[in-house]
């Protein structure tokens, strides 16, 4: 039987499609590529129309620190991927997720999150935030049993990484979703490493999804950017005030270049997921190796959760080598197709010491309750032919 729905409503697309098409709108000249609005105001017709529009009495852009054509565009057509009613772009993805932890915050509030995150994500909950009389507990993401100590009182926000960086810790998004709205919590997942094509949190009961577009999404290394996806009377409630007014908007070029790399986003991650799965195998069987930590592999600790939450494993890789710090370091100077690099989801393949670089800040208590020792790498991996990458491995590890 024949679909019959109207092919031209983004809403019945499927996400392939609204990657390439969704939130498209042309100017008079007819361009098949998005414009680009370089532009920090806009000119009105009359003083009249300059009042209706500050007033929001008349839809149209005032500056574009509050809204821009080509940012737009871009919010609309992460808004189709993810499956939310609402989106919007920063300049960073730490803008992002600084903006919504912080936005509906107030003294006296309580915010609960999982201890395994990215290390400028713990700065933000555990020495930001409290400094503004904010209360937070950290608690072991994987365990449901701590999530219902902690979520047994109130609390404004949780903030949960799933898979975490750097060990790709699993957490129940269903699960903790139920615990914090029980708690009057809004729940945030930080779904960088999974991508909306892997992982959609919103389906999982998620209130809140964030994003560095800087990386997958981008997906080239060139530039900057963040999204919060949600409700419309959340964001407009809650975000779009504190964006507007504390100003971390990105920049229309930025916004310009993830739009152009959202097209080709689905290809990318599904093929550096399936080098990554083969990858893991590959680094598992190693005698270097003493740990390997994939989603994608049955042998990783929180699997059941991330095969229930995710369709393919992803494209990172954490891998123990047998050392400490030393070893590592041997490993990352001896790869000579792979970059040593703190960026991830690039089409290249990079390599990193969390403990020394993306972790650093972290004390030794707080890198040990996250499991994370000094012999631990992470692996990035790009669109290589994964021969090449696995050969380069080989003759790191070998040398050791």
């Amino acid at each position: 039987m024949s679909d019959s729905s109207d092919p031209s409503d983004p809403a019945g697309w499927h996400p392939a499609t609204q990657a390439v098409r969704g939130g498209v709108k042309r100017s008079s000249h007819g361009e098949t590529a998005e414009a680009i609005y370089l532009t920090s105001g806009y000119a009105y017709g009359s003083a009249q129309q300059a009042a209706a529009r500050m007033a929001g009495d008349e839809p149209g852009f005032v500056y574009s620190r509050y809204a821009n054509p080509t940012v737009r565009m871009l919010e609309e057509r992460l808004a189709l991927i993810e499956g939310a009613g609402c989106a919007r772009i920063t300049a960073s993805g730490m803008g992002a997720i600084s903006s919504v932890m912080m936005a509906p915050c107030r003294a006296g509030d309580r915010v609960v999150a999982a201890s395994a995150l990215f290390g400028s994500c713990r700065w933000i909950v555990g020495t930001l935030m409290p400094r503004y009389g904010i209360e937070t507990q950290f608690v072991d993401g994987a365990d449901l049993d701590a999530w219902k100590r902690a979520l047994s009182k109130p609390a404004k926000m949780v903030l949960v990484e799933s898979p975490s960086n750097p060990l790709l810790d699993g957490v129940d998004i269903a699960a903790v979703a139920e615990l914090s709205h029980k708690a009057g919590a809004k729940l945030v997942i930080d779904n960088v490493f999974a991508t909306p094509v892997l992982q959609q949190p919103l389906q999982l009961g998620a209130d809140i999804v964030a994003y560095s577009a800087t990386k997958h999404m981008d997906g080239q290394g060139r530039v900057l950017a963040g999204a919060v996806l949600g409700e419309p009377d959340w964001i407009e409630e809650h975000l779009d005030p504190y964006l507007r007014h504390t100003g971390p908007a990105p920049s229309p070029f930025n916004a310009w270049v993830v739009l152009k790399g959202l097209e080709t986003l689905d290809m990318r991650v599904r093929a550096a997921s399936a080098s990554a799965s083969r990858l893991a195998d590959f680094l598992a069987a190693h005698p270097a190796i003493r740990a390997v930590r994939y989603p994608g592999r049955a042998d990783h600790p929180h699997h059941a959760v991330h095969d229930r939450q995710m369709s393919a494993g992803g494209t990172l890789i954490a891998l123990s080598l047998d050392g400490d710090r030393e070893t590592a370091f041997r490993f990352l100077d001896r790869l000579r197709l792979i970059d040593i690099s703190n960026n991830l989801g690039d089409s290249k393949t990079l390599a990193c010491h969390p403990a020394s670089t993306t972790h650093r800040a972290l004390s030794e208590d707080e890198r040990a309750a996250m499991g994370l020792d000094e012999s631990w790498v992470r692996l990035s991996i790009g669109l290589e032919d994964a021969r090449d990458l696995e050969k380069d491995l080989t003759c790191a590890l070998d040398g050791l």
